[in-house]
C-alpha cells in the first residue's frame, strides 16, 4: 500500500492523502526474501496464471504470527549453521535437493555448517515455477511469576495462515452444513447418523494424570 497525494474534488487548493492498494510481482529469489525485522508487504499471496470469475488471479495469501527476537549477528562465526533465522520469510524455487532449512549435523559443527540456508537464495527466477516458502514464526518468552504453574497460551500463540486469496468465487464456508439432519427410525447416536455422537470418542485424547506437587505448588 502507499500514501499517494490527491486534489480534494470540493477543494482543488487542498490535497489529501489517499491510500491505494499496489500490486508488484516479485521475480527473484533474493526479491522474496524478507529479514526478520525489516519491511514486508502488507499483502504477500502466490498467485497462479488461472482467475476466479471476478478476474482477479487465484492464489494462497502467507499471513505471518511471530514474535520471535533478534537473530544471531552475521559477523559471529555460528551464524551459517543457523542463517535461516536470518528471514521472517524466503521463496525459492522447489529443488529435491533443497528438502531442509538446517541439518541435524549443524547442531555438531555450527563453524563449518553440513547446510547453509543463505546458499538456496541465489538470484534464481521464481516467476512461473514451482516454489517453497520458507516461515519463520517464533517468540522470546522471559519467564515472569505469572508463568507458574503454567503459561498461557494467550498472546503467545505464533505460526502462519495459508489463506485462499482469490481462489474462490465467494466464501466457500457459505456451502458447509450447519445442521444435521436424521429420521425418527435412526439411531442419533450412531456416528454414521449423526457425526457429532463420536465427538467425545475422538476428542478425549488427553490424559487423566494423578495429582502432583512441585517446588511447593499443588496441582490437580
Amino acid at each position: 500500500t502507499a500514501f499517494v497525494p490527491t486534489a480534494v474534488p470540493w477543494s482543488p487548493e487542498h490535497q489529501i492523502q489517499r491510500l491505494q492498494v499496489t500490486r508488484k510481482v516479485l521475480e527473484t529469489e533474493e526479491q522474496a526474501a524478507f529479514p526478520v525485522g525489516g519491511a514486508a508487504p502488507r499483502y504477500l499471496y502466490l498467485a497462479s496464471n488461472h482467475s476466479n470469475k471476478w478476474g482477479h488471479p487465484r492464489g494462497y495469501r502467507i499471513q505471518i504470527v511471530s514474535f520471535s527476537g533478534e537473530p544471531l549477528p552475521q559477523n559471529s562465526s555460528m551464524e551459517g549453521a543457523l542463517s535461516w533465522e536470518r528471514y521472517q520469510l524466503a521463496v525459492t524455487q522447489r529443488k529435491e535437493e533443497e528438502s531442509k532449512s538446517t541439518s541435524i549435523y549443524n547442531l555438531n559443527d555450527p563453524w563449518t555448517p553440513t547446510l547453509n540456508f543463505t546458499d538456496f537464495i541465489n538470484n534464481e527466477t521464481i516467476a512461473g515455477q514451482d516454489l517453497v516458502a520458507w516461515v519463520t514464526a517464533g517468540f522470546l518468552h522471559i519467564p515472569h511469576a505469572e508463568d507458574i504453574p503454567n503459561t498461557v497460551t494467550v498472546a503467545n500463540g505464533v505460526g502462519f495462515f495459508l489463506r485462499p486469496y482469490n481462489f474462490f468465487d465467494q466464501d466457500p464456508s457459505s456451502n458447509s452444513a450447519d445442521s444435521i439432519y436424521f429420521r425418527e427410525d435412526q439411531d442419533a447416536g450412531a456416528c454414521e447418523v449423526n457425526p457429532l455422537a463420536c465427538l467425545p470418542e475422538t476428542a478425549a485424547c488427553a490424559p487423566d494424570l494423578p495429582a502432583f506437587s512441585h517446588g511447593g505448588f499443588f496441582h490437580n
